[in-house]
């Protein structure tokens, strides 16, 4: 697998190691030390996917996220020390692809780059077909061929892994999933019992779908076994 990785980090060391391991992989590596100086690189250049450090200088992590989700949805992959909830939940809520605290492996780090990789080929190859796929589930309603969801006539924006697990749910309406099995489905990878990206997109999802995001209706949580879609 090849492509062109723009990685955003700071600290040399950890630059220097990507680099050359991703580079012995196939990968092209463009690098940039901090938040404005990845802005300009982004706008320049013709990328792939984003390693993205949080802690960064000139331009915070999360305020270039926040900037690159307005305008392309490349693959987004946060890389940072900072593992706290808060911040999971607000990286991945503003649209991250995928979350690897510091320190991590690089045998790891290459399978998330590959797997991003090829989640994002595959949305961009599927053939399009034109006939009217809906599926409606009470005031939510999902088209399938386009890609869109909307409640009661206003469209819904949902990230892709929101918009993937709600297919998932929406498309299997009397089924269990468990969070080995959301993951498994919507990241296209092996699942190591890291609960909190699941809980993050979930939590997320139902802020945006839900009237009351802590009573849910649409997405029911059965305690100690998974998720499923509601009844009305």
């Amino acid at each position: 697998m090849s492509g062109t990785i723009l990685l955003v980090e700071d600290e040399p060391s950890i630059s220097e190691m990507v680099m050359n391991y991703l580079k012995k992989e196939g990968f092209s590596v463009v690098h940039a030390h901090d938040g404005e100086e990845a802005l300009r690189k982004f706008t320049e250049g013709a990328f792939d996917l984003i390693l993205l450090d949080l802690m960064l200088p000139k331009l915070s992590g999360m305020d270039f996220l926040r900037i690159i989700r307005e305008k392309s949805l490349i693959p987004i992959l946060i890389v940072s020390a900072k593992d706290g909830e808060v911040d999971k939940a607000l990286g991945l809520g503003f649209g991250a692809d995928d979350y690897i605290p510091k320190p991590f492996s690089m045998i790891e780090l290459s399978a998330r780059i590959k797997a991003a990789l090829r989640r994002a080929n595959y949305h961009m190859n599927v053939p399009v077909v034109h006939r009217t796929n809906i599926v409606e589930i009470h005031e939510i309603v999902m088209d399938m061929d386009n890609l869109t969801v909307s409640k009661n006539g206003q469209e819904l924006k949902l990230t892709s892994k929101e918009l993937q697990i709600l297919k998932l749910l929406m498309t299997n309406p009397k089924k269990v999933f468990t969070k080995e099995h959301i993951y498994q489905s919507v990241w296209d990878e092996p699942y190591y019992g890291d609960e909190n990206i699941i809980n993050v997109h979930m939590r997320r999802l139902r802020e945006k779908i839900e009237d009351i995001p802590s009573e849910p209706q649409y997405i029911k949580t059965l305690w100690g076994i998974g998720y499923r879609l509601g009844e009305f």
